[in-house]
């Protein structure tokens, strides 16, 4: 295992800025995100680390050795890192067997065959592809050929695993498998991961820690997977990690009020925030399951405006007060008769209960509260 230590990264390319004054450290044996939305330079960071790219100023250290410095020009290659290396498109040789494609980088390195031999078959073990290992990729699923991209990765005992996407072209059950079996081969290979990908389900089962980027390439919030989804850092973070509502809120005739129509918010206010919502500078952020829906007109009123059926959840849009707010029930509760029947149609006017509210500046997203 090594620690991974990013100082001040920074890359261009010509005029264009990727990444800028990036600084992040990465202990040793953690399972580490990096989390963010396409083209936020979330890839260009993991191939600096890798070495497929040299950055422009800032320097990487793995352990304590400077692997690269743009400034004093020191650049390690990748084969000298101590890496693994696992692409979003599996990168496995077609016409190579399991055990061809897994001992490959031990033949680089001249290993000696008996070792090499051992150690492909144990790192064969480990992905789960005992009895396969005289099979070609084109007889393998693809979880499977994924798990010949994590062996031929691990077989080199790295000290670094760096996963870029390797997930995401596959069906919805195998990303669930195996995001599980990479978090187990962590724990079990004593390897620090640095995972990247935009899948926010990935990230928060994986992550020791995570790091959110936005689209300029600026890391937002690092954290634990449960403080940066129960403890925003700001509105950006909350927004990309899950379904988010906002709601707009303005300050008139000495009442809060909610949405664009002037309607009473009628909901407590933290007294901290109330000068920036005569200022129009709040707005209130909730999750689709803190909002109940009642028939009985308690809380704020609003109207359905849409209904989906999503299997275990009935997912609603509601209109409040000229804000499209998204509400989500379970499907059990939609068709409790006790409960009264919950299940709505859209023109129905239905009262909201808000469980859970944060409040988030408008102008310097930032969490309030």
């Amino acid at each position: 295992m090594a620690h991974v230590r990013i100082e001040k990264i920074a890359k261009h390319y010509g005029k264009h800025s990727v990444l800028e004054d990036l600084s992040i450290f990465i202990r040793d044996g953690e399972c580490f995100t990096f989390l963010g939305p396409s083209g936020c330079g979330k890839t260009v960071l993991l191939r600096l680390i890798a070495g497929f790219e040299k950055p422009t100023h800032g320097k990487i250290f793995i352990g304590e050795s400077l692997v690269s410095s743009g400034e004093k020009g020191t650049y390690v290659p990748p084969e000298r890192r101590n890496i693994g290396v696992v692409f979003q498109d599996y990168a496995v040789w077609p016409h190579k067997t399991v055990f061809g494609n897994v001992i490959y980088p031990l033949e680089i390195k001249r290993t000696a065959k008996a070792e090499a031999r051992e150690r492909t078959m144990a790192a064969i073990g480990e992905v789960g592809l005992d009895g396969l290992e005289d099979r070609l990729p084109f007889q393998l699923s693809g979880g499977q050929q994924q798990r010949v991209a994590l062996a031929r990765a691990l077989v080199s005992r790295p000290e670094v695993m760096l996963l870029d996407e390797p997930l995401s072209n596959l069906d919805a059950n195998l990303r669930e498998e195996m995001r599980f079996e990479i978090k187990e081969l962590q724990k079990n290979m004593n390897v620090t991961i640095l995972y990247v990908t935009h899948d926010q389900e990935v990230a928060l089962a994986i992550s020791d820690r995570m790091a959110v980027m936005d689209t300029r390439g600026a890391i937002r919030q690092v954290g634990t997977p449960d403080e940066v989804y129960e403890e925003p850092a700001d509105s950006f973070v909350y927004s990309f990690l899950g379904i988010s509502n906002f709601i707009p809120l303005t300050f008139e005739n000495g009442t809060v009020c909610a949405g664009h129509s002037g309607r009473p918010f009628n909901l407590p206010v933290p007294d901290r925030i109330i000068d920036k919502v005569r200022m129009g500078q709040v707005r209130a952020g909730c999750r689709p399951y803190d909002i109940l829906l009642s028939r009985n007109g308690s809380g704020l009123q609003g109207r359905i405006t849409r209904v989906a059926y999503l299997g275990p959840i009935v997912d609603y849009r509601v209109d409040l007060a000229g804000v499209e707010l998204r509400v989500q029930q379970d499907v059990r509760d939609v068709h409790d008769e006790a409960a009264g029947g919950l299940a709505f149609t859209e023109g129905d006017t239905v009262g909201l209960t808000f469980l859970d509210l944060k409040w988030f500046d408008e102008e310097t997203p930032k969490e309030e509260g």
